[in-house]
């Protein structure tokens, strides 16, 4: 691998990021958040590829096809967290750094957002910081990453 990249993936609905749910997810556009995570990676020489998509199998692809070029991946899997062992199985098997990232604390939320399947496979974890666990989540992957 000549460049260092990470994979950002982004699940389902966060394409509505900046109108659905201001009050839960903020007023920032996942565009946005993907422009913010590029700087941040940056600053440490790494490079992104960020994909979302709605579609849990698209999600599964994407992380298969980053073990051959990333050395880390940043997730909010959304609404999957809590429902997809599929993607939870597909990041245990890249085995690749894992950081998950919630906008929201989903903790003080409804119980069923309390259980995260991608929290097991994950290195670490960030939930309530807005866009703010984003840029967290880069640093500790680019931390874990300098040699």
């Amino acid at each position: 691998m000549t460049e260092r990249r990470l994979l950002l993936v982004n699940g389902p609905n966060l394409n509505l990021l900046g109108t659905r749910q201001p009050e839960v997810y903020g007023a920032t556009t996942l565009a946005e958040i993907e422009a913010r995570v590029s700087e941040v990676a940056k600053e440490s020489g790494l490079k992104v590829r960020a994909v979302q998509s709605n579609h849990e199998g698209a999600l599964v692809d994407a992380i298969h096809a980053a073990r051959t070029d990333c050395a880390g991946i940043v997730i909010n899997p959304a609404a999957y967290s809590h429902t997809s062992v599929a993607i939870a199985d597909a990041l245990r098997s890249v085995g690749l750094p894992v950081a998950e990232v919630h906008l929201s604390n989903i903790h003080a939320r409804e119980e069923f957002r309390h259980h995260s399947y991608v929290s097991a496979v994950a290195d670490m974890v960030v939930a309530g910081a807005g866009p703010l666990g984003y840029e967290m989540a880069v640093r500790y992957l680019a931390d874990r990453l300098t040699p």
